[in-house]
């Protein structure tokens, strides 16, 4: 299940978006060589990474911040990038620029302590900007929960894409994370399902103050639980491909 885009794509440039896929793809590029170096790339990871047993410790504290822009890999990037281009727009638009920046970072904060309190003495490197996403994911659900947002599901050779609510799917994601962090052991690597959930929450509880202030229920109510502007139109269509008549 891969969400591909909204039906309402805000009407205006979303520079901060923009700004930070830009900065999380140039940072990548930057250390991308250091892949085939694996001892360099710990070296890197080591310094910039976030690291849960030395927070505990009070020790570099600077990896809750820089761990926001580093990731394991192009996929990995790609993934958070795509996410983060489908839902940051419309609540740039709403939040403005710079409220919008301050949002992503304290979303992003919070995703990285969520981590750190459910494995406080994990050694294990931890990198990528999902927390902060999943707090653009949160704040996302409570302003537009019945924006239409298109996935594409794709099962060996079956593949679909299907338009469902956001709050469908973001709340489907949102129990994934939960399930999920139930079941693994945070400190032992893999995926960092607390920083997701406990970033989620956090983007939700952020975004509450302005929600309240455009009305509440009331801004739902006028805009129909979708971002305040026309939805675009996407068509599909089959692919015409020329049949070739075999000679006999």
């Amino acid at each position: 299940m891969i969400p591909i885009r909204d039906h309402n794509p805000s009407n205006r440039t979303p520079f901060v978006t923009y700004a930070l896929i830009a900065a999380n793809v140039l940072i990548f590029i930057g250390y991308s060589d250091m892949f085939s170096n694996p001892r360099q790339l710990m070296t890197f990871y080591d310094a910039w990474a976030l690291f849960p047993n030395r927070v505990s410790q009070g020790e570099d504290l600077h990896g809750l911040f820089s761990t926001m822009f580093l990731h394991g890999g192009w996929m990995h990037l790609g993934g958070n990038m795509l996410f983060l281009w489908i839902f940051g727009d419309n609540l740039e638009d709403e939040m403005g620029h710079v409220g919008f920046l301050i949002f992503y970072l304290l979303s992003g904060l919070a995703a990285a302590f969520a981590h750190v309190i459910a494995a406080p003495w994990s050694a294990v490197p931890t990198v990528g900007a999902s927390g902060a996403i999943a707090g653009v994911m949160g704040g996302y659900l409570l302003l537009f929960p019945k924006a239409r947002v298109d996935l594409l599901f794709i099962i060996v050779f079956f593949i679909r894409i299907f338009t469902v609510p956001a709050w469908v799917m973001l709340g489907v994601w949102f129990g994934l994370q939960i399930l999920s962090g139930v079941g693994a052991d945070p400190a032992t690597g893999g995926v960092a399902y607390w920083a997701h959930a406990g970033g989620f929450v956090a983007g939700f509880v952020l975004a509450l103050p302005l929600w309240l202030k455009r009305g509440a229920r009331g801004y739902w109510q006028n805009h129909q639980g979708r971002p305040p502007h026309p939805e675009a139109r996407y068509e599909y269509s089959q692919s015409r491909i020329p049949t070739v008549r075999r000679k006999r």
